[in-house]
């Protein structure tokens, strides 16, 4: 009797990663001034042999994402994805910064968080200095805001950081108050 596979939550079906893969290489081609001088088939070979990874890359897609090469770590050996959908993706819009804002919300509650959510699908919020590299890249967040990884000093005052790339330069507002509505642009790991 045949068994079915069982497959690991976290680990795509061959058709998903071909499809994953496939729009990843279309973005990368299309966007080449995002990634000078990387080479596509190098960056399929590290992500064939790294599942929990392209798994991250998907879960990115799949809430409405574009995930898209920016970078290459000399040291670690590891390529770095942003986000590049030119607005936050509607799916990871209306969230609290994290689970104590979130907590503390008593009407009026957003569908989640955005550390939670960047948490559950393997990635990260974007820092201040990661974000301005975004911008350099082209034009994000000109309707929308994002959350950026709050220092911690500023969290245990209450306050949460984001960005509005509305105006040029982008401004990054770091506020100490419970704010709870700019949605989470995150990069993976």
């Amino acid at each position: 009797m045949h068994q079915p596979v069982k497959r690991n939550k976290k680990e795509l079906s061959p058709v998903q990663r071909e499809e994953l893969l496939s729009a990843l290489k279309a973005r990368f081609e299309k966007n080449v001034n995002r990634h000078k001088d990387l080479e596509w088939a190098q960056v399929e070979a590290k992500l064939e042999t790294n599942p929990g990874k392209l798994w991250s890359l998907n879960e990115m897609e799949r809430s409405g994402g574009e995930p898209d090469l920016v970078g290459y770590d000399k040291k670690t050996g590891e390529y770095i994805f942003y986000d590049c959908s030119p607005e936050s993706p509607k799916d990871r819009r209306s969230l609290c910064y994290d689970r104590e804002a979130l907590d503390s919300r008593k009407e009026n509650k957003p569908k989640g968080n955005a550390v939670d959510m960047a948490t559950a699908m393997g990635i990260e919020l974007l820092t201040e200095e990661q974000y301005r590299e975004l911008q350099k890249l082209g034009k994000f967040d000109t309707k929308t805001s994002s959350w950026i990884k709050t220092p911690s000093a500023v969290r245990k005052l209450g306050g949460a950081s984001f960005v509005i790339a509305a105006s040029t330069p982008f401004s990054c507002i770091t506020t100490v108050l419970k704010l709870t509505t700019p949605p989470g642009r995150s990069v993976a790991c």
